[in-house]
Order: structure tokens, then sequence, then C-alpha cells
């Protein structure tokens, strides 16, 4: 599996294929993780976390802040980052 960062996106290649991503627009000065994708047959296989882990260390790296509204990053930002949901939209944290 080979991971690719752009500006404001990771994604997964396997095969040649895009199999997955995470995207993290600025708005606002914050950085909004708001979609993570990845594809059903390659589901359960740690991809998505993988995809996230890289987002929240690339905006670490560039020294933003972020917050997540896409369901699956809220909860990973609750397992691994200590992260309190507040509401069903939003996680803001750091």
């Amino acid at each position: 599996m080979e991971y690719i960062t752009e500006k404001n996106r990771i994604y997964a290649v396997e095969g040649g294929e895009e199999v997955g991503e995470v995207t993290f627009p600025l708005r606002d000065s914050v950085y909004v993780i708001n979609h993570t994708y990845v594809d059903d047959r390659l589901r359960g296989q740690g991809i998505a976390s993988e995809l996230v882990r890289r987002a929240v260390e690339e905006i670490e790296r560039r020294g933003g802040q972020y917050k997540a509204t896409c369901s699956y990053a809220q909860l990973w930002l609750a397992r691994n980052r200590g992260c309190e949901i507040t509401s069903p939209l939003s996680c803001p944290i750091n």
C-alpha cells in the first residue's frame, strides 16, 4: 500500500488504483477532517485508521489546528488523541 499526500488530501493506492482517501480542507484557520473513504473490499484492514493518523500528523507538522466532521475521524480522534466528542458534527481539539 502506498500513501500519497497532497495539499489537503491523503490517498491510498494499491496496484495502481486509488483505494481510499482522507480530506482535510482549511476553513477559517482550522483544518477540517471531513471525509474518510476506503473501498468496500478493503475495509477492516486498518486503512482508514492509517489515513486519519497520517492526516493528523501532517496537520500537526504544519502547526495547524484541526477538528473532525467525519464520524470515522471523530471516533479515531476520541480513541487515539483523547478527544471528547462534543456534538454529532464536530470534535474540536488542540
